[in-house]
C-alpha cells in the first residue's frame, strides 16, 4: 500500500480555530438537550451512568477516553465476541441491526445520532476534531498494519467522510478508503461540505445502527 500523506490543513491553527468555535457554540446551543438526554438516560436504565467512556485511539496512535451518552446496558462490551457472527461489517468494526445490548432510549438516541454529542468536550480539549475519521476502540487497532497507522495521521473526528457517505451500509475496506481519501485531502472546503451533509444523512438514518 502506498503510504498517505496527511494534508498541513488537517493539523493547521484554522482548523483547530473552527474546531473550537463549532464545539463551543453547539455545546451551548445543546446545553438543555443533553440536560433531557440525561434524564430520559436515567429514566430508562436507572442503574446505569449516563455517559459511557471508553479509550480509543487518536492522533498517531495516542489513546485517549471517548466520552458518549450510554446507549447500552452495563457490562454489553464482555458480549461483543459472542455477537461478532452478527455484525454487518467485518472487524475490527462492530455493527449489528436489533443489538440486544441496546437499551430502548439507547436505539432512539442511535437513530438520530445523539449519543456523540459529548464528544464535543473532546473536541475542546484538542483529542477530536469536529472532521476525521472515526476513533475505533484500543483493542481493535493494529498500528503496525498500514492502514490504521495511516488513518491515524488525522486527528477522529465526530464525523467524516464514511459517515456522510452510508455509515454502516458500507464495506469496511470501503469505510477505511474513505477515511485515507480524507487524510490525504483535508481541507477548510472539503470540512464544509461533510459538516453540511451530515445533518441530511442523520435525519435519513442510513446506515445507522
Amino acid at each position: 500500500m502506498n503510504r498517505v500523506v496527511s494534508s498541513p490543513y488537517s493539523h493547521s491553527v484554522l482548523k483547530r480555530a473552527g474546531d473550537l468555535i463549532g464545539a463551543m457554540g453547539l455545546l451551548i446551543v445543546c446545553l438543555p438537550l443533553f440536560l433531557v438526554l440525561a434524564i430520559l438516560i436515567k429514566l430508562d436504565s436507572p442503574q446505569s451512568p449516563v455517559f459511557f467512556c471508553q479509550r480509543r485511539v487518536g492522533w498517531r496512535g495516542k489513546p485517549f477516553t471517548m466520552w458518549k451518552f450510554r446507549t447500552m446496558h452495563v457490562g454489553a462490551e464482555h458480549l461483543k465476541e459472542t455477537l461478532r457472527p452478527f455484525s454487518v461489517v467485518t472487524a475490527p468494526a462492530f455493527k449489528m441491526p436489533n443489538d440486544p445490548r441496546v437499551t430502548r432510549i439507547g436505539r432512539w438516541l442511535r437513530r438520530w445520532s445523539l449519543d456523540e454529542l459529548p464528544q464535543l468536550w473532546n473536541v475542546l480539549q484538542g483529542t477530536m476534531s469536529l472532521v476525521g475519521p472515526r476513533p475505533l476502540p484500543v483493542e481493535e487497532v493494529r498500528l503496525e498494519e498500514e492502514v490504521h497507522w495511516q488513518r491515524c495521521q488525522v486527528k477522529p473526528g465526530l464525523t467524516g467522510l464514511w459517515q456522510v457517505s452510508g455509515r454502516a451500509a458500507l464495506p469496511l475496506e470501503q469505510w477505511f478508503a474513505l477515511d485515507l481519501e480524507y487524510v490525504a485531502k483535508a481541507s477548510l472546503w472539503l470540512d464544509i461540505k461533510i459538516l453540511l451533509k451530515t445533518p441530511i444523512v442523520v435525519i435519513s438514518g442510513r446506515g445507522a445502527y
